[in-house]
């Protein structure tokens, strides 16, 4: 049994490096005394096969089975030989199998050298098996050392990455070589570091302080997210609690202009401590989370004020549309929380293609068959309107708030537009006099909701204080279920 072959002093070792020990990162991770160990097949002439610097097997987060393969930094740097490959290749197979999500934790130095082609092989074979593995149960990455070369893309192709600061670092091309090819003089922490990737790159989804932290968040995560694509989590009626929200108008400021942070908004509306926010620090102007309503789990789509005033650009268009993709795969409800001005008007935006990067957000939308709420919360311009779910996207519901106001674009620049000829007419007083009418004929006339409830682009303007109850009474009847007990009353307007 590995477990047991393990040499006392390999763990002195990682605590040199500052790191735990693959025996103390499935001890923090599983509940006490639950992980047992999976053998590999035998494989050698002798019907042996010698341990390979990779554990896996299974045990349990709060009661759930979840299948696990980690790396073992002491024996052979953790580096992928063939033999280890096909050991992680076996328990992902034996997690679909078994519809359970699976958790690898990858501390090593990339394919070994030592076995030539053999090893680039086992990883070939394991990029085939976790790509298949992609959309059936969900995949989770743990970063607790240096993951490079080409396996780096094994974490790569996974659901979730979490990175832990001063220990993770990951990249295909290492500080030493890239240094002498180029004649900088990086470190391995500016191309590789966990900052680099929750910040620049996007490959993280998940940061954490220490090694703990990391699996306590792991284990969080776990518990919200469906163990396989054909199980739902949650869908329970005699969880939900009322919650007052009279005072939420405290949390967004009524003027359109005026910049806010969503989050704590979004923690009124959903369950009490159950928000955890994806990729927090990348594409900050976009806001993703997975938290429950009513104890059931969904995914959270916002727009966020304090950076670019919610506005989308292409990374925050990558980071959308992946996290609706994931939500979907899963039947994960989306409720989506627009506020936004437009598009990030940028002429790198559009050289970095704007277009193309929006249109996989438009269509992981327009695609998704999960069950779909939007709420506008102030303001809804132009395209984001339709990024941010809009029915006509295919959004089962789609509610505006009172004074929300619906638009192709800001009063400035679409009068700078329709009244161009006569404004180029007039000078001084008079221009801003015809200027200041014009704006306010135009916000008036066109930046409110009434056309798109009208013409019933939207279903129905709601009261701020309602919508956890409203889109609660969604969720369950659009998943077939009976609402019982619902402490706070839908709006007298809902319609049956």
């Amino acid at each position: 049994m590995y477990l047991k072959m393990v040499n006392p002093y390999s763990i002195s070792k990682q605590h040199k490096r500052e790191k735990m020990h693959i025996l103390e990162r499935i001890e923090a991770l599983f509940d006490p005394k639950s992980f047992c160990e999976c053998y590999p097949d035998e494989a050698d002439d002798d019907n042996q096969t010698g341990y390979d610097g990779v554990i896996t097997g299974y045990g349990n987060i709060y009661g759930e089975r979840v299948y696990f393969y980690g790396q073992d930094f002491t024996c052979m740097g953790g580096t992928f030989g063939y033999t280890h490959s096909r050991q992680i290749i076996a328990i992902i197979k034996e997690a679909m199998k078994e519809k359970k999500p699976i958790i690898g934790i990858f501390d090593g130095g990339g394919a070994r050298i030592q076995e030539g082609a053999a090893s680039v092989a086992g990883c070939g074979e394991l990029f085939q098996t976790i790509a298949l593995a992609s959309g059936c149960i969900p995949q989770i990455s743990i970063i607790a050392g240096t993951c490079a070369g080409g396996a780096v893309y094994a974490p790569g192709l996974t659901d979730f990455v979490f990175v832990i600061d001063k220990i993770s670092n990951m990249f295909v091309t290492g500080a030493k070589v890239i240094n002498e090819v180029q004649g900088t003089d990086y470190l391995i922490e500016e191309l590789g570091g966990a900052s680099i990737h929750t910040t620049q790159s996007g490959v993280a989804h998940f940061y954490a302080e220490t090694e703990r932290i990391c699996y306590a968040k792991v284990r969080k995560l776990i518990d919200l997210l469906p163990p396989c694509y054909s199980e739902e989590r949650s869908y329970r009626t005699d969880v939900y609690r009322g919650k007052d929200l009279s005072d939420i108008s405290l949390y967004y400021p009524s003027d359109p202009e005026e910049v806010y942070d969503v989050v704590p908004l979004l923690q009124n509306i959903l369950d009490d401590n159950t928000f955890i926010e994806v990729q927090e620090s990348f594409a900050k102007n976009l806001v993703v989370g997975f938290a429950k309503l009513g104890g059931i789990t969904v995914g959270v789509v916002a727009n966020q004020t304090l950076y670019n005033n919610g506005s989308i650009d292409v990374d925050a268009a990558d980071k959308g549309a992946r996290f609706v993709q994931y939500c979907d795969c899963y039947n994960i409800p989306i409720l989506t929380f627009a506020d936004s001005t437009g598009f990030v008007m940028e002429a790198e935006q559009e050289q970095k293609g704007l277009i193309r990067h929006g249109a996989k957000m438009l269509q992981a939308y327009a695609n998704a068959t999960t069950i779909r709420l939007t709420v506008i919360l102030r303001k809804a311009y132009g395209g984001p309107y339709i990024f941010m779910g809009c029915k006509q996207l295919g959004a089962d519901k789609h509610y505006v708030w009172p004074k929300a106001q619906v638009a192709v674009m800001k009063a400035e620049g679409a009068v700078a537009v329709i009244s161009n000829s006569r404004l180029s007419q007039l000078e001084g007083v008079e221009k801003e006099v015809y200027l200041k009418e014009q704006l306010e004929h135009y916000k008036k006339a066109y930046m409110n909701s009434d056309t798109v409830l009208k013409r019933g682009f939207v279903d129905m303007q709601i009261k701020p204080e309602q919508t956890r109850a409203i889109l609660y009474e969604d969720l369950i009847r659009l998943a077939g279920m009976k609402v019982d007990n619902i402490v706070e009353r839908k709006h007298p307007n809902y319609p049956v």
